[in-house]
């Protein structure tokens, strides 16, 4: 059913942002900090004020910290620039009409825009083959966590399916806390497939010194009620819940060709400008040309995120003005990435993460290590680190100069 429009905002608005994460917060307050003309409206599906993400598998699902919002912004400046911003929560997209420049939410209610920011993040993928009334849940909402750790409150034991990140420090937070985990995953080895199998080893030794059980190389052919797991082998693990840690897809669907389209993400330039030179989007939901890499790039990491969208919003602020069509947009051209908590241990990770063809490790000793990966042409395209800060920031560097895998040993 088609809903009744309940209201139109009849002037237009200087910037509509689609999403309160990361990327469209930070859009949103590089705009107005960049002197960004007219009304700015952020619209957030999320019933919370935006906060950050990164704790909800980490500290708060490991019971050292409640599931509360943790504010995006710290610094006075940007706290105040976002003041000005009127944020509409509990509020979905149902459509985008980039020739009118007007967005229609599902409530009926129509904006129309000026500039226009789409930074809709991305949503857990849900798993297969889950009966009625089975106890599985999702973790990427403050929402999600806040269900997560009340049911968690009353379980002694848990299956986390999927051995991302986010699987991997679900996991090891589960089991810190004292209930009985067991992963399952497809890989040989969590993160085997990103990180290379000498890498997912050291991953799996640290998530069974957490009391982890692995269940490598399967996967989940059902789950039924409460929360009994099938895999493929005809195995089961009965728990008291299921964690669902399968990936994540970008919200994409009501765009319906408002824009132009790449692996099903929008598809812009260094400057986040889409295919219409009045919107821009920033986050998962892009897939933005990296002027260093050379290549079109779909990031999931919270900072870049942020990047992204500060880059987005700074640009949609020059749009126009005589000030700013002056001079080249601004450009994204952050070497990604991020850390990761399992458990005691952090990693840092930074890639193009588009794959690599070799990886060569070094071991520092006392649990310290680095893993640099290269392209087939020799080429430096990402570098892992534990304890071992100096070789992260260094192995970006590097990969920003275009440096190769032979120059990354040689000046180690």
């Amino acid at each position: 059913m088609t809903p009744t429009p309940s209201s139109t905002t009849p002037d237009s608005l200087g910037l509509l942002v689609l999403g309160s994460g990361p990327a469209g917060v930070q859009a949103a307050t590089a705009y107005v900090r960049a002197g960004g003309t007219g009304p700015v409206v952020v619209l957030s599906a999320d019933r919370d004020e935006p906060y950050q993400r990164p704790p909800l598998s980490k500290s708060v699902l490991a019971g050292e910290e409640p599931p509360e919002a943790t504010p995006v912004l710290e610094d006075e400046e940007d706290v105040a620039a976002f003041g000005q911003v009127d944020l509409r929560l509990d509020t979905r997209v149902a459509s985008v009409d980039t020739g009118g420049r007007r967005v229609r939410t599902e409530d009926g209610t129509e904006l129309a825009y000026d500039r226009l920011v789409v930074a809709t993040g991305a949503f857990p993928v849900e798993l297969d083959g889950v009966g009625a009334d089975a106890r599985v849940f999702s973790l990427r909402t403050l929402e999600h966590s806040r269900r997560l750790v009340e049911a968690v409150g009353s379980a002694t034991s848990a299956v986390v399916v999927g051995s991302g990140f986010i699987g991997c420090e679900a996991a090891a937070s589960l089991a810190g806390r004292g209930v009985r985990t067991t992963l399952v995953t497809p890989e040989p080895a969590p993160q085997a497939a990103r990180l290379g199998d000498w890498a997912g080893e050291r991953i799996a030794a640290w998530l069974r010194e957490a009391g982890v059980e692995l269940r490598t190389g399967r996967t989940v052919a059902s789950v039924t009620a409460p929360a009994t797991v099938r895999l493929d082998d005809d195995s089961q693990v009965e728990a008291d819940l299921v964690l669902a840690a399968v990936g994540v897809a970008p919200p994409t669907g009501f765009l319906d060709g408002a824009l132009e389209m790449q692996d099903d993400r929008v598809r812009v330039g260094a400057s986040m400008q889409t295919s219409d030179e009045r919107v821009w989007a920033a986050g998962d939901v892009a897939q933005a040309h990296h002027p260093v890499a050379g290549r079109p790039l779909s990031v999931e990491h919270w900072y870049d995120a942020e990047s992204m969208g500060a880059t987005a919003g700074r640009n949609a602020a020059a749009y126009g003005s005589s000030e700013g069509s002056g001079g080249s947009p601004e450009e994204w051209s952050d070497v990604p990435g991020f850390w990761s908590d399992i458990g005691e241990h952090t990693l840092k990770y930074s890639a193009w993460g588009d794959g690599y063809d070799h990886a060569e490790t070094v071991d520092h000793g006392e649990g310290a290590f680095t893993v640099w990966y290269a392209d087939a042409a020799g080429l430096l395209v990402g570098v892992l680190a534990h304890e071992r800060d100096e070789d992260y920031e260094r192995g970006g560097e590097l990969m920003a100069d275009g440096a190769t895998l032979a120059q990354a040993l040689a000046a180690r």
